[in-house]
C-alpha cells in the first residue's frame, strides 16, 4: 500500500472509531508505531482535525467527515466475494440486509466497475454443506441486535439435542459461527454460568425489553479457547483411502494435526479427538476405506462395532 492510500485509510479508520491508539493503527496497516506518528503528523499539517488524548488515543474532531471515497476495482470485488461467502452461512434476516448493503455499494460504482462485478458474479460461486439448518430462518439479525444492545432473551432450548426442552432467560454476550453452526454465547440465569447455545437447537426465542448489566470483561475468544483447552483431547491415527479423503476432511469431527501420503496411495492422518466413542461411530460409516491405527481402544472399538453390526444383520437375515 502506498502512502497516499494509507493516509486515506487512517482517516477512514479514525472516522469509524470513537478513539483508537497508535498501536492499533500500526497493527491494522502492518507498519511501525513510529510510521503511524509520522502519518498522523502529516495529516494534521494537511488540515485534518485529529485530536490526541494522552494515555487514551486519537480521534477526529466531531463533525468532520471525509468526502465519499470511491472503491477500487479490487475493493469492490473483495466486498462482493465476502458477500458471496457470507451468504452461505446467513439466514433470511442477514441475507436480506447483506443484499441491500451490496446493492447500495454497486449503485455508487462507475459503469466499468459495475460491468466488472457483473462478469464476476456469473463466474464465481461458493457452496458447502451446512449441517443442521433447523434454526429459525429469521433469527441471526434480531439475536445479533440483542447481543449489541444487551437485551435479554427468553429461549426454549433442546439440551444436547435429546428432545428435552428447557425454558430459560439468557443474557446474550456473543454470536459465533464454528463447526458449521451458529452459536449464541450467553449467561444462562437457569444454570448461573456462561453457556454455548447452538441456534439450531433453540426451539423458540423472544427478545425481551429487559436489558442486562455487567460482563464488560467477557471475551468470546477467551471463552472458546478455554472450552477447547478444557477438553480431554485424545490423539488418534487413521489411514484413509484417497478416493474418500475429501469427504473425510469435510466431515471430520475432530482436529487434524498432520497428513502423510503413503506409498500405496493412501493417506495417514494424525488427529485430536474429543470423543473416541463418537469418532468410532463416525469411522464405521467409511467401512474398509478407513483403517484405525491407534490408539488401541479406537481400533478395538471399531472392530467390536463392526462385529455387532454384522451380527445384527445376520440375525435379521435368518429371521426373514
Amino acid at each position: 500500500m502506498n502512502r497516499i492510500d494509507r493516509l486515506t485509510g487512517i482517516i477512514l479508520l479514525l472516522q469509524g472509531q470513537r478513539v483508537i491508539t497508535a498501536e492499533q493503527i500500526a497493527t491494522h496497516f502492518e507498519i511501525s508505531v513510529r510510521t503511524v506518528y509520522r502519518d498522523l503528523s502529516a495529516l494534521s499539517e494537511a488540515g485534518v482535525p485529529i485530536i490526541a488524548e494522552a494515555g487514551i488515543g486519537y480521534s477526529l474532531m466531531r463533525g468532520y467527515h471525509m468526502p465519499p471515497v470511491m472503491f477500487t476495482e479490487d475493493e469492490a470485488a473483495a466486498l462482493f466475494m465476502s458477500g458471496v461467502v457470507t451468504e452461505q452461512v446467513a439466514d433470511d434476516s442477514l441475507r436480506l440486509s447483506l443484499k441491500s448493503a451490496l446493492l447500495k455499494v454497486r449503485s455508487v460504482l462507475p459503469q466499468e466497475k459495475k460491468d466488472y462485478l457483473h462478469r464476476l458474479k456469473d463466474r464465481v460461486g461458493v457452496w458447502f454443506r451446512k449441517t443442521g439448518g433447523h434454526e429459525r430462518s429469521d433469527s441471526l439479525m434480531p439475536i445479533q441486535n440483542a447481543v449489541v444492545r444487551r437485551r435479554c432473551l427468553s429461549i426454549r432450548y433442546n439440551t444436547a439435542n435429546r428432545g428435552v426442552i428447557t425454558s430459560r432467560v439468557v443474557e446474550p454476550l456473543g454470536l459465533v459461527f464454528y463447526s458449521r453452526q451458529w452459536h449464541l454465547i450467553a449467561w444462562c440465569r437457569l444454570r448461573q454460568a456462561v453457556r454455548d447455545f447452538r441456534l439450531d437447537r433453540i426451539a423458540a426465542w423472544e427478545v425481551l425489553d429487559e436489558c442486562h448489566e455487567g460482563h464488560d470483561d467477557f471475551s468470546v475468544r477467551d471463552f472458546l479457547l478455554e472450552r477447547i483447552e478444557s477438553h480431554e483431547l485424545t490423539p488418534a491415527t487413521v489411514i484413509v483411502e484417497r478416493d474418500v479423503l475429501e469427504r473425510f476432511r469435510a466431515e471430520m469431527p475432530c482436529t487434524p494435526l498432520s497428513e502423510e501420503s503413503l506409498p500405496d496411495g493412501r493417506v495417514r492422518l494424525e488427529l485430536l479427538a474429543f470423543s473416541l466413542g463418537w469418532l468410532t461411530e463416525w469411522l464405521l460409516g467409511f467401512g474398509v476405506r478407513v483403517e484405525a491405527i491407534k490408539p488401541p481402544e479406537l481400533r478395538d472399538g471399531l472392530r467390536k462395532a463392526a462385529l455387532a453390526v454384522a451380527e445384527c444383520h445376520a440375525e435379521k437375515s435368518a429371521s426373514v
